[in-house]
């Protein structure tokens, strides 16, 4: 920097100009920004803080370009931010075509305040947005998978399951980088938007007037189309969007606290808790009763034009090979307790008979001993029960809450061949494997089984396909299939794509069951099978709703007799205007109509 050599070699202390005897505007400059350079040095300021006022002072035009860019982009950040819609279908540009009242509040306010005050407002300003981003964030993701809105008490449990998902669809690399990168990123959005405010607050303070202005114009237009009711495409110019979420997030909190304290009393009331063993399930003494849930297997899959076709021709397929080996088949539809994900919520809402539809009911419930269907088989003692779930990866203490003699998770099957993205193995050879170490074997009483099949869960790529069933051995012919499906990457972010994927998988799970029936079913089996809840909202679509179908085969028309007053279709294809229930009425409608006595605790 030569005018700060200058400046060193050739002033005194108490001189006003440098020691070359410079004059005019210039030499004034050139001194102001040395001496300044000087004492943030002498100060520990540093070289850089110097450098950077010196660079000012020698180009004011560049560097007043750069202070109202810098404005003009904090500006937008806090507007962007305080309008942000939590839907991504109203993710559009005239979305931020609104006044928002929080910023003419928050001007106000830090044109009240004092320096530090205003300091300590505009911090917990940017604090706030950065908390109102993420809780819209939250809400886009929730809204587009699973078709609601993010929970704060609630959904922080969901997290862990979400990394896992990850890791288990796109690998333990890519999940650790997201859960990293998502840490990093609302730390960075906390900073950044914090400096945004305490920019915007310095620059409202140095121009108090002209602030104070234009505050109060902004001001009265907020309330004259407020008051006047102006709309621009749809939404009010005079926009409350930022408190309004942060109250519905509130209150959706304050709801939940209170819905689970009411749960609590809730699930100690059973209408069949006090009936003895020999008044459960008397109509079905002596038949094999196989429940089976089929992942994301919703109402979509069978009237979405999108993957309709292949699904009804697979049932009606289905059907007709049934009715040739003998079996008759019931369907109709449930309203699941959960979409897009969370399948346990779906199994255990069908199994208790209550409704639950988020992790805390779970947790609650399980944490009981709230009769399910699959336990009232085990109660009786005159069926063995076992669990069959190929997705389970580690310890699984609800097998006790749900009845289980035995569980046959992921690694009690015996499969050698590769995982089909999530799915740890092929809905074929889990139900092969069940066959071979379950069904087929002699025992001394009929069995009760309680089948999670999970080759139709997101991503849906690769993709399973049917194989000859006596060539299954271990699972290794599947290598070659796994090999030349989809990647999941390729597909998870294609709407089209996964559509497409989903209706395939929904096909290849209902034909590796209906073929395993006709293969290994006797005259004493009787399957209910259904699916857990719809696919995600990307899928399924906006405003497709929660149900999904449920079907009961048998080759004994006594059973279906007993469900005759139910009205259900005949066949595994239930009508469009089949009866629907809401899936907690399930267990307590199968055990009345197979001779169950209730008797409440």
């Amino acid at each position: 920097m030569p005018v700060f050599t200058r400046f060193h070699q050739s002033s005194r202390p108490g001189d006003d100009m440098p020691g070359d005897g410079a004059t005019g505007p210039e030499a004034e400059r050139d001194a102001e920004a040395a001496t300044a350079a000087a004492e943030a040095e002498r100060s520990g300021a540093g070289s850089r803080l110097a450098r950077l006022r010196h660079w000012r002072t020698r180009h004011p035009r560049a560097a007043r370009t750069l202070r109202l860019t810098t404005t003009a982009l904090a500006a937008a950040l806090i507007l962007g931010a305080l309008l942000l819609p939590n839907t991504l279908p109203a993710l559009k540009a005239v979305s931020f075509a609104r006044i928002p009242a929080e910023a003419v509040l928050g001007a106000v306010v830090v044109l009240a305040l004092p320096r530090r005050p205003r300091l300590a407002a505009a911090v917990l300003y940017g604090l706030g947005l950065t908390a109102l981003t993420t809780v819209n964030l939250l809400d886009m993701g929730f809204n587009e998978y699973l078709g609601r809105g993010f929970n704060a008490a609630l959904d922080w449990d969901l997290l862990p399951d979400a990394q896992a998902y990850v890791r288990d669809t796109l690998g333990g690399g890519v999940a650790t980088a997201a859960a990293v990168g998502a840490v990093v990123l609302v730390l960075l959005g906390a900073a950044v938007m914090v400096a945004a405010a305490v920019r915007l607050a310095n620059v409202l303070a140095r121009h108090r007037v002209r602030a104070t202005k234009g505050a109060l114009i902004a001001g009265t237009v907020w309330v004259t189309c407020s008051a006047l009711g102006l709309t621009l495409s749809g939404g009010p110019i005079a926009s409350e969007r930022g408190a309004g979420a942060l109250k519905v997030h509130a209150q959706r909190t304050v709801d939940s606290l209170r819905d689970e304290a009411a749960f609590v009393k809730q699930s100690k009331a059973d209408t069949f808790g006090n009936t003895p063993p020999a008044e459960l399930l008397p109509d079905l003494r002596g038949k094999d009763v196989i429940f089976t849930f089929i992942e994301s297997y919703g109402r979509s899959a069978i009237e979405d034009p999108a993957m309709a076709p292949g699904v009804v021709r697979t049932l009606d397929t289905s059907t007709r090979v049934l009715e040739k080996a003998g079996f008759a088949a019931r369907s109709g539809w449930l309203t699941s307790a959960t979409y897009g994900g969370s399948s346990w919520l779906g199994h255990s809402t069908t199994m208790s008979g209550l409704w639950i539809d988020n992790q805390r009911r779970y947790r609650t419930v399980t944490a009981g001993d709230h009769l399910t269907l699959t336990k009232a088989f085990q109660k009786t003692g005159a069926w063995d029960t076992v669990g069959v779930m190929p997705g389970v990866q580690k310890g699984w203490p609800e097998e006790k809450w749900y009845g289980l003699d035995q569980l046959y998770d992921a690694f009690d099957l015996g499969y050698q061949g590769p995982k089909f993205s999530w799915s740890t193995m092929p809905d074929q050879y889990a139900l092969e494997a069940f066959q071979r170490q379950v069904h087929g074997r002699k025992r001394d009483k009929p069995l009760m089984s309680f089948v999670i099949l999970t080759s139709s869960h997101q991503p849906w790529a690769p993709l399973p396909k049917m194989v000859d069933w006596d060539e299954l051995g271990d699972g290794s012919v599947f290598d070659a299939i796994e090999e030349a499906g989809n990647q999941a990457s390729d597909v998870i972010t294609d709407t089209t794509r996964s559509r497409e994927e989903y209706g395939r998988s929904i096909q290849y799970s209902l034909t590796s069951l209906t073929q395993w029936l006709q293969r290994y079913g006797t005259d004493d089996t009787v399957l209910v099978f259904l699916g857990d809840h719809q696919p995600i909202a990307r899928v399924s679509g906006n405003g497709a709703g929660r149900d999904v179908p449920v079907s009961i085969v048998a080759k004994d028309p006594k059973v279906l007799d007993k469900v005759a007053d139910w009205n259900w279709t005949q066949g595994l294809k239930p009508d469009r205007d089949a009866p629907v229930w809401r899936m907690d009425s399930f267990r307590d409608r199968f055990l009345k109509a197979f001779g169950s006595t209730p008797r409440p605790s």
